[in-house]
């Protein structure tokens, strides 16, 4: 049984910025990390001064491999003037700045640190889509790059085992990847902010202003089931089931409870965060679970006191649609087996019982691996604060939120719970 955590005292979020989301070949890590820094300081409220940042954690997954640079901490500390205070990289693949995050946390926790920013960066586009591929498999365990799985290659394996297993079929993630491609037009931010049929009617138009067959699809599915539009990447997963390739940066202020006030009316509080470890695919006792996740869940429950009923909506990490269908399992949202049926009843929709990635997740919103973390945490502060616009949960409380994030083939995983009271 796992034991109850807490930390030494209270933690909270005061401020947080991302960047916007894409493939940009005229920016680099720096540009997109000072985008990222320059929106968390407009989101203080009652403003900050840097200077008083006592300390740096950044998550970066393999910017030494796309951009051949290491060494993160510091560049980013040099870039936004927090030099010579201490910095610190963070690397759990693509939950890199989720532990950056978590180590923010303890350090102001432990008494340490008052006011520690915390954030995470990625650079992926000027690489081919092959060598970005090798590059992430970096992230897989041995036993598993040996025998030539990538990415696609271990969520198809997943996919195939949850059909068998539940009954599930290809039309259930496309339920996840419609879902997902219409939050992301709400969304400034997002990487890809087009709905299925935004991207239906661009198609139809390009084959015409061509002067080739205009293809009809009857609706979504009828155009996600065309292998023309939407090829098989590694069977079943196809083009739309996966997430793209992405730059981007994202940070939060994290400072103690009893400091908020001088920042904000309105802060967030850390109610509950765990992380666990998972074993490589050939050791695994299921491919339709991750340890990892129910470890993580359980300990960032206990220490929240909260159940899955508790969590008003949430980012999951959603690098491919058959994950999505995992995690909310998983994480307790729904029992195993039934998170396929959810979706398809829309209980997962922005209007739904249990709002999931109303970013967009990383499926349209993007996933420049080491800034994912904390750009979902972002996502959270957005929502929690009413700042959401038209993708804002519609509730009239809206108090807790929580983000899923997991590393490689789920060796790695946390969730965090933040509650505004």
């Amino acid at each position: 049984m796992q034991k109850k955590r807490k930390l030494g005292r209270g933690v909270a979020v005061v401020g947080a910025g991302m960047s916007k989301f894409g493939m940009f070949r005229d920016k680099d890590s720096k540009d997109v990390f000072a985008e990222a820094f320059r929106d968390m300081l407009a989101s203080v409220d009652k403003g900050l001064d840097p200077s008083d940042i006592d300390a740096l954690y950044l998550g970066n997954f393999s910017n030494d491999f796309f951009i051949h640079q290491a060494h993160w901490g510091p560049l980013m500390s040099d870039l936004i003037g927090l030099v010579p205070k201490p910095a610190t990289r963070t690397e759990g693949a693509c939950a890199s700045s989720a532990l950056a995050f978590r180590e923010g946390v303890f350090a102001i926790a432990s008494g340490f640190y008052d006011m520690v920013l915390v954030g995470g960066v990625e650079e992926m586009s000027k690489r081919t889509t092959e060598e970005v591929a090798e590059g992430l498999a970096l992230a897989t365990v041995p036993y598993e790059g040996e025998v030539g799985f990538t990415f696609p290659g271990v969520f198809g394996a997943v996919a195939t085992a949850y059909f068998a297993k539940y009954g599930a079929g290809r039309e259930h993630l496309m339920n996840v990847t419609i879902k997902s491609h219409n939050n992301a037009p709400l969304n400034p931010k997002a990487q890809y902010p087009f709905s299925i049929k935004d991207m239906m009617q661009k198609k139809a138009q390009s084959a015409e202003k061509k002067g080739q067959p205009v293809p009809e699809w009857e609706d979504e599915k009828a155009f996600l089931g065309d292998p023309r539009a939407n090829p098989a990447v590694a069977w079943p997963m196809h083009l739309f089931d996966c997430c793209p390739i992405s730059d981007g940066a994202s940070c939060m202020l994290l400072v103690s409870e009893e400091m908020a006030g001088n920042f904000t009316d309105d802060p967030l509080h850390v109610i509950g965060i765990g992380q666990g470890s998972g074993r490589g695919f050939h050791a695994s006792d299921s491919l339709t679970s991750f340890e990892a996740t129910r470890y993580a869940a359980n300990e960032a429950y206990g220490m929240s006191g909260l159940t899955p009923e508790d969590i008003q909506f949430s980012e999951v990490h959603d690098c491919f649609s058959i994950a999505e269908l995992i995690h909310i399992e998983d994480l307790g949202f729904f029992k195993p087996g039934e998170g396929y049926k959810a979706v398809e009843e829309g209980l997962t929709r922005l209007d739904g019982s249990k709002p999931i990635n109303t970013s967009g997740g990383l499926k349209c919103k993007g996933h420049p691996v080491g800034a994912t973390g904390i750009s979902q945490l972002y996502e959270v502060w957005t929502q929690l604060r009413g700042k959401a616009g038209e993708r804002q949960v519609p509730s009239n409380d809206l108090r807790i939120g929580a983000a899923h994030n997991l590393g490689g083939t789920g060796g790695t995983c946390t969730f965090t719970i933040l509650e505004r009271r």
